[in-house]
């Protein structure tokens, strides 16, 4: 029991504001606030999981225990199973690795692998979910609302880029969802889910859309919800208040393994053109240009002269690309595809993998101050492969230099010998080789090679010395740079 001091100034506290209440109540409601204000109520879902219900499927699916594969113990939740590999990839805590079965051939029967959500595209049997719920699936179920159940196909290769793959069960007349635009969501706009969180079929949550285009994968601007999510909702619809898919229950966030208020979900219209391509051919094509990217920062945007932050920075351009073939240069910022603007870098990836292999677009490029139009044929996307690492050029045999100027900066810079141009594929370029304050705090390195001071480009420690010597140094000095195989941005501010 609470105390009583506690419980009597509750008392009094809450008798204080029901006498206010009753006053209040006396007292005309100005006619503006009256008229103004909103009527919010909590929406009733009871006719949408009636509407939607019936085309949520339960998705199961298993895999043929072979002598050489470890074998999960008896009991073992096959919905936390799915939960370990899903987010953290690898068995739950406390699964031995045991060994085969004695007397028990290679192929033995299937067992249980994971389980997952999904929703019927049309009344011939396509079914729609997440790729991670089916990859590496040896047989796939499909169990209907009504409990029928079905063998499923999966539709060519799942997409593992937006974790989109198609299944196809041979039944028709079956109920299926309506698409809804992805693009018209409200943050705040009321939304449901229906799955098999933990293998409980049919289940419903609900919630609100808490952020839209969120930056969680390289092709799909996310949408963030608090709508409840747990292992066995992935693949399943988020709807909205029409009755609508707007998007596929894909990913939580979560410190603690649970479901902590905050999960993702692909927006339909995305998932819809890679379904497309999975049925008409069997796989999904992208296109590319051959460049690696980063952010533009505010520091380096108003530094060149670019205003504000916005575009993808080249960092890197692969030889033989699409985009050396068309000039584009480390140091680069892309501004615009085709006359769409690059807010941000994660931008520049989505539009030109959306882009047909083979098509001719205009890439726009702010290059040392001002922007130029580049034609760029855009290529088809390879399979993901290592990165190679990027090799810091071979150390020059010529001692640094420094003129008073770069000395003030805390720079002291070398000529590139042509054997560490033709190995970085650069024409010009100054390689630093001692760095103090104020370079050092800016990130500066020995070793970087320096290709630009504001938007004059450099060829050499005499270029170089003169770009220095004519840029107002008590302003923040912009430097493009090479490190290794990458090119970036940092700003110099002088010390005062």
């Amino acid at each position: 029991m609470l105390p009583n001091g506690w419980m009597n100034l509750r008392a009094r506290t809450l008798a204080g504001a029901l006498t206010l209440a009753a006053a209040a109540a006396l007292l005309p409601m100005p006619q503006a606030m009256a008229q103004s204000a909103p009527q919010i109520g909590l929406p009733d879902l009871t006719g949408l999981v009636e509407q939607v219900g019936p085309a949520v499927v339960n998705i199961r699916t298993l895999e043929r225990v072979r002598s050489s594969r470890a074998q999960l113990p008896p009991g073992t939740d096959d919905d936390m199973q799915e939960f370990f590999r899903r987010f953290f990839g690898q068995p739950a805590p406390g699964t031995p690795r045991q060994g085969p079965r004695p007397n028990r051939p290679d192929n033995d029967e299937a067992q249980p692998r994971g389980v997952g959500s999904g929703f019927i595209l049309s009344a011939d049997g396509f079914v729609m979910t997440n790729a991670h719920v089916v990859e590496g699936a040896d047989e796939v179920l499909v169990t209907l609302p009504d409990k029928r159940e079905f063998k499923a196909r999966v539709v060519g290769t799942p997409d593992r880029r937006t974790d989109v793959a198609v299944l196809k069960i041979e039944a028709s007349g079956l109920p299926f969802v309506r698409i809804g635009d992805a693009t018209k969501l409200k943050v705040g706009e009321w939304v449901m889910a229906i799955g098999s969180p933990f293998g409980l079929d049919n289940t419903v949550t609900a919630g609100i859309i808490s952020a839209k285009a969120r930056d969680t994968g390289d092709y799909l601007p996310l949408i963030q919800t608090d709508v409840a999510i747990n292992p066995g909702n992935s693949g399943g619809p988020l709807i909205n208040l029409r009755g609508e898919v707007i998007g596929i229950n894909s990913q939580i966030y979560s410190r603690s393994g649970g479901f902590m208020g905050i999960s993702f979900a692909i927006p339909i219209d995305e998932a819809v053109r890679v379904a497309d391509q999975l049925r008409s051919s069997g796989r999904v094509t992208r296109g590319r240009i051959g460049v690696q990217i980063d952010q533009v920062t505010k520091d380096v945007a108003e530094s060149i002269g670019l205003g504000k932050p916005q575009g993808a920075l080249v960092r890197s351009v692969e030889s033989g690309s699409p985009a050396e073939r068309a000039g584009v240069e480390a140091g680069d910022i892309i501004v615009r595809l085709e006359g769409r603007t690059i807010d941000r870098a994660s931008d520049l990836p989505r539009l030109v993998g959306s882009t047909k292999p083979g098509s001719r677009v205009t890439l726009t490029v702010f290059r040392r101050g001002a922007t130029r139009d580049l034609q760029v044929q855009v290529a088809e996307i390879e399979p993901e492969r290592a990165q190679r690492r990027a090799a810091g050029p071979a150390q020059p045999e010529s001692r640094p230099l420094a003129s008073a100027a770069a000395q003030s900066l805390g720079i002291g810079v070398v000529d590139l010998t042509d054997a560490q141009k033709r190995e970085l594929k650069l024409k010009g370029g100054v390689r630093v080789e001692t760095v103090a304050e104020p370079a050092a705090r800016a990130d500066l390195r020995e070793g970087d090679v320096i290709v630009s001071v504001g938007n004059t480009e450099v060829a050499n420690v005499r270029e170089f010395d003169a770009a220095i010597t004519k840029i107002d140094r008590s302003k923040p000095v912009p430097l493009l740079l090479r490190r290794g195989e990458l090119a970036t941005y940092l700003v110099i501010r002088p010390q005062r």
